[in-house]
């Protein structure tokens, strides 16, 4: 069955689903909303069981669909996919309770008396956009986050993942309350269809140039985005580094999904002094790893393989020391090292997103932060160093949206840290407090009694009068 062909009971919309229009879908959620049922903590408590109930029960049909979109093999799929996503709603349902609840404050002499808090109300009808490297993962956990904070929920899964797009469509009103989840299938002309829906918030996560789009449209209905980009992640392997430590988890890294994720290691500085050994090290772990396989790995699709191959067909100036070899027919790309490519090639202003690892020769940290500050903000910056003082030095010295010391990608997995970019690597953030936070808006209450109710802060004002309220205001 093709995406666009579910529709009808299954809750998807697709271009030919034959089912509800987009509008009526978007209707038939503010009408849940409208009701006020998702605003419990019931409710909530049991979309969130049911995303875990899914994810456990039918974990063979997400693993058979993410091997037909990516050619990941079960274990990753458990492990970047599914796993992280069930730790992270059971994360919201046992902090749901405290998260939900108000916040008293103080008020100031000019106020009293009185007493005032803040609450977290859900925002509506939000729509999660999701992309095709992480479909499972990164489609649920917003949504993750989107139910914790009580907002009913339009889900758009990428066109690239037809398959996981299909298993979600068909699943998740399953598990979920169907009356205040759809999913909308189909590509760029339905995510159109959907932000010209005024939703209340718009959650996207893909590529900067179609974030750029995805806020460009909601900016006529003043929708609220979220963008989770991607961005040049770079690794710096000082001179203190362990060498051996940060090849193997260097090539683990680059190895999950074939380079296709938004905080993989995107190109190397490395000092000098470690540079030969690092490199050596690096591709006899990549080969291990692999476990004698040869040929390439996996790539999404043709335009992604191509897109790949006319970056090693640029003249980078580098040298190609392992691999080299992308098939855009067959959609497989080697894991390739590039040593040393010209400062201004492509391999090092473009995100490559897939198995091409260029490495490129500093004289030291100086250089290696010069360089990173020298462009956009990247989503994640690693540094492998046996010195605090280093480590502190680049966390405090190049802004990115995470860092992180002598390891690559784990702080996606903390559900209590923030997840998101900064500049060009996104905007806003997510995961654990910080998801709830962000489906839902912080309104302010304040209580006055009736009495007393002094004549003094209500005109005519004499000069006695005006002294007395600037003390008081």
């Amino acid at each position: 069955m093709s995406v666009t062909e579910t529709g009808g009971p299954t809750g998807a919309v697709g271009a030919d689903a034959g089912g509800p229009s987009v509008a009526e879908q978007v209707a038939r959620l503010r009408a849940t909303f409208r009701g006020g049922r998702t605003r419990d903590r019931s409710w909530r408590l049991r979309q969130l069981g049911g995303l875990e109930r899914m994810l456990t029960e039918a974990e063979d049909e997400f693993v058979a669909a993410l091997a037909a979109d990516l050619g990941r093999p079960r274990v990753e799929a458990w492990m970047a996919d599914l796993a992280p996503t069930v730790a992270e709603s059971r994360h919201a349902r046992r902090h749901l309770r405290r998260w939900m609840r108000p916040h008293r404050v103080g008020l100031p002499l000019s106020v009293q008396p009185g007493s005032a808090r803040w609450v977290h109300e859900p925002l509506g009808v939000v729509l999660v956009i999701g992309p095709w490297n992480y479909p499972a993962y990164l489609t649920l956990a917003p949504l993750v986050a989107a139910f914790a904070a009580g907002n009913c929920a339009v889900v758009k899964p990428s066109e690239y993942a037809p398959a996981t797009a299909e298993v979600l469509a068909r699943l998740l009103p399953r598990y979920t309350d169907p009356d205040a989840v759809a999913v909308v299938t189909g590509g760029p002309g339905e995510t159109q269809e959907l932000l010209a829906q005024g939703l209340d918030h718009a959650f996207f996560t893909g590529s900067p140039e179609v974030g750029a789009k995805v806020m460009a449209a909601a900016a006529p209905h003043l929708t609220p985005v979220t963008l989770e980009l991607g961005g040049k992640s770079p690794v710096i392997v000082a001179a203190d580094a362990d060498v051996e430590v940060a090849a193997r988890r260097i090539a683990w890294t680059k190895l999950m999904n074939s380079g296709q994720t938004c905080v993989a290691p995107d190109y190397l500085l490395v000092d000098s002094a470690v540079r030969d050994e690092l490199v050596e090290r690096l591709v006899a772990e990549t080969a291990r790893m692999r476990g004698g396989a040869g040929g390439g790995v996996r790539i999404v699709d043709a335009r992604q393989a191509a897109r790949l191959a006319g970056l090693l067909a640029d003249d980078h100036g580098g040298t190609v020391v392992a691999g080299g070899t992308i098939d855009p027919e067959a959609r497989t790309g080697e894991p390739t090292v590039v040593l040393d490519p010209r400062p201004g090639s492509r391999l090092l202003t473009e995100e490559i997103f897939g198995p091409i690892l260029p490495v490129l020769t500093v004289d030291g940290v100086d250089a290696a932060i010069a360089h990173v500050n020298a462009g956009p903000k990247p989503l994640a910056a690693y540094v492998f160093t046996g010195s605090s003082r280093t480590a502190e030095r680049v966390t405090r010295e190049v802004p990115a949206g995470a860092t992180v010391v002598n390891h690559l990608m784990f702080h996606v997995l903390v559900p209590r840290l923030p997840f998101g970019g900064v500049g060009r690597s996104g905007s806003g953030a997510y995961h654990g407090r910080f998801g709830f936070e962000t489906f839902s808006h912080r309104r302010a209450v304040l209580r006055k009694p009736a009495r007393p109710d002094p004549g003094i802060v209500y005109p005519p004002y004499d000069g006695r009068t005006e002294r007395l309220l600037r003390r008081i205001f």
